[in-house]
């Protein structure tokens, strides 16, 4: 394989040069703006965007003012060679769009979910290059990124607020019969899981973000409303291994939507309470009693106000690529989030308790997240489609 040399291997004032992979509405909403916002700042240009669609391709070239439209990666691999691939495809692609991404030399930004199971992402980190300082795979992860997340998660570290010891994850939303009209939503194969994992996984992510790795897991899932074959609504228990104990709840089907992570430590409780980002605002923090009232200004004290963003984290990103070390939320760091999705399901789906570490190859839960169980497995015929 070729060696990759980063662009600030090369020349400190060389353009990172950027690829977007899929030109639906998350390409639109989220990734042209961060990389608008973020060429303001440093040298960066879209040089191609790829869609199977050749119009959407061409019409996102066309309001992103640049790059030329492909509709296949590997020629837009080939011929543009970028630095970074921005995915924003449906789960099922992201596999070998992010290995064929990597092995042409250039670093991936995937959108969550990452794929559809542990087996896909270690096949996917053996394809990164991390002796040779990149390249590297990132997940979509905003949530753990912006200034509030930042204060409460040194503030936890730091046990300012004493030990944490309960905590609450809640990805409470609604997604009625249209959403599910998408031929490729609410499958297994193809979106990869229901709300614990196409929902609820960011919350979850930012949890484990605050509170370290988790230790077990015990849970349920069910579809109460929705005919498709994957949950619309799951409920966990889970232990972390500083001995917090931690209730998560995911849905689609609460027509009061919301987004909250609340953490109760000895000495305070913080609360997030938002829906689909947050700032400072979004944070409280409530101290206990007899808490001087001069500590507590200090833990509010949340500093400038930056949000939990997609320019937030590609941010970060683009300097770990200039400087050719890993970033957040790629490797071990992005797995966590999905292992525990994925040991909710097999708890889920078999009624016991699944511990860290407890998935690996053999095991039916690390090839699928439905891990073949009755019920929930698609039919045959249709696995092998």
């Amino acid at each position: 394989m070729e060696v990759f040399v980063t662009p600030s291997q090369a020349s400190p004032s060389r353009p990172i040069r950027v690829a977007i992979v899929g030109t639906g509405a998350i390409a639109r909403v989220s990734h042209l703006p961060a990389l608008r916002a973020l060429a303001a700042e440093q040298p960066l240009e879209i040089v191609a965007a790829v869609d199977v669609d050749a119009a959407s391709a061409e019409a996102f070239c066309a309001e992103a003012g640049t790059g030329r439209p492909y509709t296949d990666l590997d020629r837009m691999l080939a011929e543009e060679r970028p630095d970074l691939v921005t995915l924003g495809t449906p789960p099922r692609f992201h596999r070998d769009q992010t290995i064929a991404a990597l092995r042409a030399g250039a670093w991936v930004w995937c959108e969550k979910p990452p794929c559809p199971s542990l087996e896909d992402f270690d096949a996917i980190e053996a394809a990164e290059a991390p002796d040779k300082g990149g390249p590297f795979a990132a997940i979509v992860f905003q949530h753990r990124f912006g200034s509030g997340s930042d204060h409460v998660r040194a503030l936890l570290a730091e046990r300012a607020m004493g030990r944490p010891l309960v905590a609450h994850c809640q990805t409470t939303w609604y997604r009625d019969e249209a959403y599910y009209s998408a031929p490729w939503r609410g499958r297994w194969s193809t979106e990869g899981g229901g709300p614990a994992m196409g929902h609820g996984i960011h919350q979850m992510d930012l949890l484990l973000d605050l509170l370290g790795p988790w230790a077990e897991i015990r849970a349920m899932a069910g579809r109460l409303v929705h005919d498709v074959e994957t949950e619309d609504v799951s409920t966990a228990l889970v232990r972390f291994e500083n001995g917090t104990m931690a209730t998560i709840v995911n849905s689609v089907l609460s027509p009061d939507e919301v987004s909250r992570i609340r953490i109760d430590c000895e000495r305070a409780t913080v609360e997030l309470t938002h829906l689909y980002g947050h700032r400072n605002a979004d944070w409280r923090i409530t101290p206990a009693p007899g808490v001087a009232a001069e500590q507590v200004a200090v833990w509010r004290d949340f500093g400038a106000d930056v949000p939990s963003s997609h320019e937030a984290q590609l941010r970060g990103l683009l300097r770990d690529l200039r400087a050719g070390r890993r970033p957040r939320s790629s490797g071990a760091d992005g797995r966590t989030s999905l292992e525990l999705v994925s040991a909710l399901y097999k708890a889920a789906f078999t009624g016991g308790t699944v511990r860290a570490g407890e998935i690996g190859p053999g095991d039916p839960y690390y090839s699928a997240l439905h891990g073949n169980a009755p019920g929930w497995a698609p039919e045959p015929a249709e696995q092998s489609a």
